[in-house]
């Protein structure tokens, strides 16, 4: 049997692995403590679990949804975002529901790149903006996010000859993995640069709930003149804690909200309407939980800063996110460091090259860990701190 050739060109997904060797190690008997996945240890809050009981016992619910969604869904999202944002979105034309925001990440480069067409990606950056690129046959020309920058993309960096090809500019603040902001004149320049160069701009944006001390980022949809050339990814998975429950969206530039659809409704059959009516409690309801559950996480970023830099990591605060991106020692690889920390100490991290070449030298760790196991590996990290030696 032959596989397609596109196939060869897509590495292992990077959680996959990570997942693979922490199960090895549980398989045999060791307490593995991991700050390696993005997945929030915080219950989904009450009066969301209860609407989707009782929308579950509604037959109305059972059969199969429409690929765009509720219309009480799509204007629960347009109403998030106006109160949220002060965008005003038209929720039949600027607005589709996903299944989860990966899936419409995935699925947007069918709609804008043909092969051998260029996608401009931020390394290091969520691997699906490539992998997408790659199975619609275009290529990656990757960024470098450094430090020295702000982990912000040189856009005059980037060459002649790939500006010619590229169709689609993708980036992601609040950033995973480096917990990255940026402010509204970067994103006022990226607006100039697409319209210069004919671009289409998706910015990924699942992180802009979970911040902290008093920030609040912003969408790119509030910028001038982003609608006309771009559209926003968002998720109810980091804002709600419904990471399981795979249910996010886009909005935006109305011609590109219809390609994505097109291709949807070629592939899926849309999100169970049980699901749909959560997310419209989701969104509508009480939004008290957020600040509850950035409190719990402001807290564990701190503690865990503390030790972190203690065990000779550099390290600088992040404005928002779940994630800690930690700078390593020169003599470390992120590939070392993280075989390391996890024989010696059964602590998993995400290596920074899994990310893309310039996220080398750095790990991510996250702070969706239970409390008790949160406790568990600062202890560890704190009685390996000779490790580094």
């Amino acid at each position: 049997m032959k596989m397609s050739q596109r196939l060869n060109k897509l590495p292992p997904y990077l959680f996959i692995e990570i997942n693979r060797k922490i199960a090895e190690r549980r398989a045999k008997g060791e307490k593995i403590i991991s700050f390696a996945i993005g997945d929030p240890d915080i219950p989904t809050p009450a009066h969301i679990v209860e609407r989707l009981c009782q929308a579950a016992k509604d037959p109305a619910n059972h059969g199969y949804p429409e690929t765009n969604g509720l219309p009480e869904l799509r204007r629960a999202i347009a109403t998030w975002y106006g109160s949220r944002f002060q965008v005003h979105l038209d929720p039949d034309k600027e607005v589709l529901p996903l299944i989860g925001s990966k899936e419409g990440i995935g699925h947007i480069a069918f709609c804008c790149i043909d092969p051998g067409d260029v996608a401009l990606v931020p390394d290091p950056g969520y691997p699906v903006y490539s992998m997408g690129t790659i199975l619609a046959g275009g290529e990656p020309h990757f960024m470098p996010l450094t430090e020295e920058r702000g982990f912000l993309p040189d856009l005059e960096a980037i060459p002649q000859k790939v500006l010619k090809r590229a169709k689609l500019l993708w980036l992601n603040y609040p950033n995973n993995p480096t917990g990255a902001v940026a402010s509204w004149d970067f994103f006022a320049e990226v607006v100039a640069f697409a319209k210069k160069h004919n671009l289409a701009v998706c910015h990924d944006a699942p992180y802009t709930e979970v911040a902290f001390d008093g920030y609040q980022p912003i969408s790119f949809m509030q910028v001038p003149g982003a609608r006309e050339l771009g559209i926003e990814f968002h998720s109810l998975s980091k804002t709600y804690n419904m990471t399981g429950w795979r249910i996010g969206m886009a909005v935006g530039n109305a011609q590109m909200i219809e390609a994505l659809f097109r291709v949807k409704s070629n592939l899926d059959s849309g999100i169970p309407q049980a699901i749909q009516r959560a997310a419209i409690e989701a969104l509508s309801g009480d939004q008290g939980c957020i600040t509850e559950h950035n409190s719990i996480y402001q807290q564990r970023r701190d503690e865990l800063i503390a030790v972190l830099r203690q065990i000779g990591l550099r390290v600088t605060p992040p404005k928002a996110g779940f994630y800690i991106w930690a700078k390593l020692a020169d003599s470390y690889s992120s590939e070392k460091f993280t075989l390391k920390l996890l024989e010696e100490t059964g602590v998993a991290v995400t290596p920074g090259i899994g990310y893309g070449k310039n996220g080398d030298g750095y790990v991510r760790f996250s702070l969706t860990v239970p409390d008790d196991q949160f406790k568990e590996g600062v202890k560890r990290l704190l009685t390996w701190r000779g490790g580094l030696g």
